[in-house]
């Protein structure tokens, strides 16, 4: 399952995977949000894998809310941990958790990729109910590339909605490589640009990229 898992996957962790996280990271007996979570069977988050990850071990992130210090606690588990995966909310799912103010922006975003997802503070909040967002976070953000056509404008239609945002629009243009950050693709199509994957990162030309989506 490790390497059927891409980054950002919501995953959850049966009861024995929680027993083994607390077993390995004595630490996380410390913050009772954590025992908390487990009860409440909330999801982890597939990230790139570190280089002190054990071999074969699932790579996760659980990134606590402001009110606890807005840590980032990674953690790896067995694949046979993992009970169920999903991709992160789509923007649409989550858009009710969203400050009124960034309604207007998400509803543009949605009608330019309707199957936009999202993974950062809004999508924590919409799946825990914990207050994760805060007059200063960002909207992070998963743009699946869809067709050739879609890909050479997806940036610039980005670009063109950022400039009006009241927040901060972060995340990926996503193609079949994996991610890039959406800004990276405005430039000109022989820039390098950095893609982020299941197992690291590689090289290529914006061109490259937007052409190795699917149809």
């Amino acid at each position: 399952m490790a390497d059927a898992l891409d980054r950002h996957t919501m995953v959850k962790v049966s009861a024995t995977g929680w027993s083994a996280a607390m077993h390995r990271y004595p630490e996380l007996a410390d913050e009772p949000i954590i025992a908390g979570w487990a009860r409440a069977d909330r999801p982890l988050i597939v990230r790139r894998p570190a280089c002190s990850d054990a071999a074969g071990m699932i790579p996760l992130g659980l990134p606590l809310p402001p009110s606890h210090g807005k840590r980032r606690i990674a953690l790896v588990l067995a694949p046979g941990d993992i009970v169920a995966s999903a991709p992160p909310p789509l923007l649409t799912d989550a858009a009710a958790a969203a400050p009124a103010h960034w309604r207007e922006t998400i509803a543009h975003l949605v009608r330019l990729v309707p199957e936009t997802h999202t993974f950062g503070s809004l999508a924590w909040q919409h799946l825990t109910g914990l207050p994760y967002l805060s007059d200063n976070s960002d909207l992070d953000l998963l743009w699946p590339l869809s067709s050739a056509r879609h890909a050479h404008t997806l940036p610039s239609d980005i670009a063109g909605i950022a400039a009006q945002a009241p927040m901060r629009l972060d995340g990926e243009i996503v193609g079949a490589l994996g991610g890039v950050q959406w800004r990276e693709l405005t430039g000109a199509d022989d820039d390098e640009v950095v893609v982020k994957g299941a197992v690291g990162v590689i090289g290529t030309t914006r061109a490259a990229f937007l052409s190795g989506c699917t149809s």
